[in-house]
């Protein structure tokens, strides 16, 4: 299981309302350059390019929320990335907001796979968010 880490930006921007998860869209990207914790928009991470069944900027998740006894839940759908020749390497996923433009594109978290991964011809990576937990909660 991939191992969930925010961006310390992503805190301040949810108190400056960048992110609207009700009408913006987020994008899952992969990249094989660690992610700091420091980074804060999607240009500051290198991202794959595209080819092989994947395209530079990654997928949409499709975003859903829910509250429920004061605790505030953002979900998203799971992406799937499907390899038509080789996609990789890459050791983490990237969530962002690529709708905003002030900030443009502004990160919110990243998935460490542990190791590098390539994913083979016809394979498939599919980033997963808790079904239980969702990408992040607020209480």
């Amino acid at each position: 299981m991939a191992t969930y880490n925010k961006f310390n930006q992503f805190t301040k921007d949810l108190i400056d309302a960048k992110h609207n998860f009700g009408s913006h869209v987020f994008k899952v990207m992969l990249t094989n350059v660690a992610p700091a914790a420091t980074n804060s928009v999607k240009a500051d991470i290198t991202d794959l390019a595209t080819g092989s069944g994947y395209t530079a900027g990654g997928t949409a998740t499709t975003i859903t929320e829910s509250t429920s006894s004061g605790v505030a839940k953002v979900s998203g759908t799971d992406v799937v990335f499907t390899s038509t020749g080789t996609i990789g390497p890459f050791r983490y996923a990237v969530l962002y907001n690529s709708t905003q433009t002030t900030p443009l594109n502004p990160l919110v978290a990243y998935w460490d796979y542990g190791s590098s991964i390539s994913l083979g011809n016809t394979e498939t990576l599919t980033v997963s968010f808790d079904a239980t937990n969702g990408i992040f909660q607020i209480s």
